[in-house]
């Protein structure tokens, strides 16, 4: 029987660990190869590794750091941040990346999607849409780490990816983000009703309930986080975890 994906999303700042409220307040949260090492033992599905300052610094993520990460995890993983040719595509799979996350990138050149697509297959191609909501209630498509608005609505921009030729979507509220509180669900079910490509929720999960929410509702393909496989307690003490194995089974009784 099918179970969907439980993504742990990683944000780099300067090759370490952080995490991030509405994308800002980042917490050092500690070292990244040792957090594979974990989600090794607890047998993640997968991996998502995101440098937030590759994008404002005009660089690319480490290739030294993904080769660290292809050497030591056990689970696929993908990788995004600064990310802006095909060359730098190559040598992030050739590194040992399954996937490139493409933010800022796609949204400055949607060719881009297209010519990695054409060249290493849709499959290697993600997209990750970060969504502000303002107080009128009016969404928008933000890059650069969540600093510099674009001119897209999510859903509009979602179709040009899908058409570009990009393989999957992780769509992030930044409103939600770090918060714990549940993802925005109406935003998720809208992106999932106007794209026939898997569709990642992202931003705000704090329980399994709301991965449930996700997939039953907002009728996302896989779900991921932050917050939740780093943080524990209404502490937020920091302790790297993820669901154990019945847990996972449950998402099957969505």
């Amino acid at each position: 029987m099918y179970r969907p994906r439980v993504i742990p999303v990683l944000l780099l700042r300067n090759l370490g660990l952080v995490k991030s409220i509405k994308f800002k307040k980042y917490k050092y949260i500690g070292d990244p190869i040792n957090a594979v090492k974990i989600f090794n033992d607890l047998e993640a599905d997968e991996l998502v590794f995101l440098d937030i300052n590759a994008s404002k610094e005009k660089r690319c993520i480490d290739l030294s750091f993904v080769e660290q990460v292809g050497s030591e995890a056990n689970m696929p993983f993908g990788v995004g941040g600064g990310i802006t040719n095909i060359k730098q595509i190559k040598q992030i799979l050739n590194a040992g990346a399954e996937k490139i996350i493409l933010n800022s990138g796609a949204a400055q050149s949607l060719d881009l999607i297209k010519d990695a697509s054409l060249s290493f297959g849709s499959s290697t191609v993600s997209v990750a849409i970060d969504v502000f909501s303002s107080k009128f209630k009016k969404e928008k498509v933000y890059i650069h780490g969540g600093n510099k608005r674009t001119k897209w609505d999510p859903v509009t921009y979602a179709k040009k990816l899908e058409d570009s030729g990009a393989g999957e979507i992780l769509i992030n509220s930044i409103n939600n983000d770090g918060m714990m509180n549940g993802y925005d669900i109406e935003l998720i079910k809208k992106i999932s009703k106007n794209v026939t490509i898997p569709v990642i929720a992202c931003g705000g999960a704090g329980s399994l309930d709301d991965f449930r929410t996700a997939l039953r509702d907002g009728y996302a393909s896989a779900v991921a986080a932050g917050s939740y496989f780093v943080f524990h307690g209404p502490r937020r003490a920091v302790l790297i975890n993820y669901p154990s194995k019945v847990e996972l089974e449950s998402l099957y009784k969505l």
